[in-house]
């Protein structure tokens, strides 16, 4: 079974069609999703028939309960720690289609210790670098790792964003990685030339 630890918030993807008006109005297209990389894959593998099990936290709201709710009905099995509120990124899509993305991870960034039996029966471990980055997900998914990985569990890693990865430091995230020996790094070009 492949498991993945980290976030699933509301995405509020908005669709710009010209320069934002500042101080005015603006036209724009809004679209709500499930976000959170870790979700996402989660949900993929099961769309392509392969089990998965998601790990994280949402708020103890009806946002969390609704993203639950819909990765389930998706074929996931979510084990999910419930406080605070929902995370929620705003997704600024461009006219050439590039997204910045405006990041509050709500209750995603406080995930604690991870119960030992949901991580029964994983057989792979996929990590987005938002879970590695920053205490007390960071602290909760790296000890995640150390145990899976004691089983003989592979783990990949998707660098996830250049900007975590420059503000966290290019040496100091080489040396992050390369602690955690997965057998996969995800890269796209930007975060390669980073």
């Amino acid at each position: 079974m492949l498991c993945c630890i980290g976030d699933l918030v509301d995405d509020v993807a908005v669709y710009l069609t010209s320069d934002i008006a500042e101080a005015s109005d603006t036209d724009v297209t809004i679209r709500r999703r499930r976000g959170g990389s870790a979700a996402n894959v989660a949900v993929s593998a099961a769309a392509s028939g392969a089990p998965s099990r998601f790990i994280g936290r949402v708020g103890s709201d009806l946002s969390g309960e609704l993203l639950v709710a819909e990765i389930q009905c998706e074929g996931v099995d979510a084990r999910v720690q419930r406080e605070g509120r929902t995370g929620s990124i705003i997704v600024l899509v461009d006219g050439a289609g590039e997204r910045s993305m405006l990041r509050d991870r709500g209750a995603a960034g406080e995930l604690g210790p991870v119960d030992a039996s949901w991580l029964e029966g994983v057989s792979w471990l996929h990590v987005p670098a938002y879970s590695l980055v920053d205490p007390p997900t960071s602290d909760s998914t790296r000890e995640v790792i150390s145990t899976l990985r004691g089983t003989g569990v592979p783990v990949s890693i998707d660098a996830s964003s250049t900007t975590i990865i420059n503000d966290y430091g290019v040496d100091r995230f080489l040396e992050l990685v390369a602690s955690h020996k997965p057998a996969v790094l995800f890269c796209n070009a930007e975060e390669t030339a980073v």
